[in-house]
């Protein structure tokens, strides 16, 4: 798969991400978050909503595409151009840094949903990169047409 250098938008974005989970964390709470750029240049951040039922949890990429169609951008069909997750480290964590991380499956299906050609941020361990929504989710599943 074919990872592309990062911008200075990108970066801005990341910055994003982490600024609203610096801003909002606590612990068993908000551990996640994310920021989505827009093809109109808009940026839309949030953090994840952990639960104690965890099926009821929110992930922080679904928030921050929610914000941006709440916000009425397109009419309510966001064109995401980029998007990207940090994690918060928890207190107990020797590592102390907040990390960009991979959206989860479920996510990686709304991201392709409302942004078939959005680009997301990932981390292979030691660099940061982006490539196409398409690239993590092979073979998505796609509704039948009526």
């Amino acid at each position: 798969m074919p990872l592309e250098p990062l911008t200075s938008d990108d970066l801005e974005l990341i910055e994003a991400a982490k600024a609203e989970i610096s801003r909002l964390y606590l612990e068993d709470r908000h551990q996640i978050g994310a920021a989505v750029r827009t093809r109109s240049g808009q940026v839309y951040a949030a953090v994840h909503l952990d639960a104690y039922v965890r099926p009821v949890s929110v992930c922080a990429e679904t928030i921050a595409i929610g914000k941006a169609v709440s916000e009425g951008e397109r009419g309510g069909a966001v064109d995401i151009e980029t998007i990207v997750a940090v994690r918060h480290p928890k207190p107990n964590e020797a590592l102390r840094d907040l990390r960009v991380v991979s959206p989860c499956g479920s996510c990686r299906e709304l991201i392709s949903d409302y942004g078939p050609r959005a680009r997301v941020i990932v981390s292979d361990g030691e660099r940061l990169a982006k490539l196409p929504i398409a690239d993590l989710l092979p073979r998505k599943y796609l509704r039948p047409r009526t």
